[in-house]
């Protein structure tokens, strides 16, 4: 990790940010992929930007990015260290107008995410950590604060955090082994980064995701003492052959309290 520039990728990743606030402000030329997914100016607009900017500060490391064509599995799977990136999380959110998306930039070596950027335009919030990289916060420029997950209290209700705008329909059912929940829902990997700052302690995602939605917030969360895996605690691995992720739960704490958490239920 010492050759990483960490400064440089928190700076592309504003950088994307302000492109993505410059679209905001005029034509958005909202299209649809052929998934049936949204896409706007501003996705390609940040895309561009990152895409740049990986390639003069860190030349020679692939980039896998949601707005580019997917690269085969075949060539990937001999990247031991490469990018991935999704340049704007939460496009349904950006186009209801709402602040709850952000820019997503992670750096995977053997199927880990080591280093991820989050990045919020609206807020103008840069998280940022990893593994071996305490996770902190960074308002505008102001300086880098450290973050951490925090697990309940004892007899603290479970704070959960659901996704906007794709509900888990077994969310409930995988809920009502815990004694007392309060639910919340936000766009977007900033879900993760509820949890690295502590305001959240659970997110189980049932539902499908990609790869570039997630690796960039579990870099995060495990750089603010958190943890993220399959339901079944098996390792949560990246440059799959298939880009889709199965279902996962992140959490604040160690994942033998989901068990004596549900116990008291």
């Amino acid at each position: 990790m010492r050759d990483l520039d960490i400064a440089a990728l928190c700076g592309i990743a504003r950088l994307a940010g302000r492109a993505i606030l410059d679209v905001a402000r005029g034509d958005l030329a909202v299209a649809e992929k052929d998934d049936r997914t949204p896409v706007t100016a501003a996705d390609k607009a940040a895309s561009d930007v990152i895409l740049a900017g990986l390639g003069q500060t860190f030349p020679g490391l692939p980039v896998v990015c949601e707005e580019t064509e997917e690269v085969p599995y075949a060539v990937r799977r001999a990247w031991r260290r490469f990018f991935l990136v999704d340049p704007l999380d939460g496009t349904k959110e950006f186009i209801r107008g709402t602040d709850e998306y952000c820019v997503l930039i992670a750096l995977v070596e053997d199927g880990r995410p080591v280093c991820g950027v989050v990045h919020a335009p609206a807020a103008d919030t840069t998280y940022c950590g990893g593994p071996s990289i305490p996770a902190t916060r960074r308002l505008g420029g102001g300086p880098a604060e450290p973050v951490r997950a925090v697990a309940p209290a004892p007899g603290e209700p479970l704070r959960v955090m659901a996704s906007r705008s794709h509900p888990d329909p077994g969310l409930d059912a995988y809920l009502a082994r815990f004694p007392d929940v309060r639910t919340a829902s936000r766009g977007s990997a900033l879900k993760l980064a509820a949890l690295a700052e502590g305001a959240a302690h659970l997110y189980p995602r049932l539902g499908p995701t990609r790869e570039w939605d997630i690796a960039a917030g579990h870099a995060v969360l495990l750089g603010a003492g958190g943890a993220l895996s399959a339901l079944d605690g098996a390792p949560f691995l990246y440059n799959k052959p298939d880009l889709r992720n199965g279902p996962f739960v992140a959490r604040s704490f160690p994942g033998e309290l989901i068990d004596e958490i549900s116990i008291l239920g």
